[in-house]
């Protein structure tokens, strides 16, 4: 996912889902934004970003909601948007979890590991082959079909 951080390693390490190798089961709380309101997600971010203590913010750009390759899935508590994820479609087999953001108000949701679960349940039934992470954090690794990127040869 889009990384907010405080340093960046001098060498990236990236990773990706092999959604073959995953089985997990679709969160009812969650459902695709149709026409994203930037302004609810971009407050949402801030807190996420505040909460975090990132010393360093990549921006979302209004736009990226909007771009017909991306994806919008909202989160929700009681019908009240909490959370979201930016989904970057490259094509019909390749997708990317670019950034996930929540407002924390109800920690018990624990929605940071399991939003990703749902996205690998989602983008395997569209017939997605992988869904692409980032860096290679340590919570990832805990992801069925979780594999780290080689160099290119």
């Amino acid at each position: 996912r889009r990384v907010c951080t405080q340093t960046r390693p001098k060498t990236m390490i990236y990773a990706r889902i092999d959604l073959s190798k995953t089985n997990y089961k679709f969160m009812d709380n969650c459902k695709r934004i149709r026409n994203p309101n930037h302004i609810d997600l971009e407050r949402i971010y801030n807190i996420y970003c505040t909460h975090k203590k990132f010393k360093s913010v990549m921006p979302i750009f209004p736009e990226e909601y909007t771009d017909a390759k991306n994806d919008v899935l909202g989160y929700y508590d009681d019908e009240k948007l909490v959370a979201f994820s930016l989904i970057r479609c490259y094509n019909s087999k390749n997708a990317e979890a670019v950034q996930f953001a929540w407002d924390y108000a109800n920690p018990k949701l624990k929605l940071g590991f399991s939003s990703l679960e749902n996205e690998c349940a989602m983008y395997k039934k569209r017939g997605f082959d992988y869904l692409y992470l980032g860096e290679a954090d340590p919570y990832k690794t805990k992801i069925d079909g979780f594999e780290i990127l080689g160099a290119r040869v």
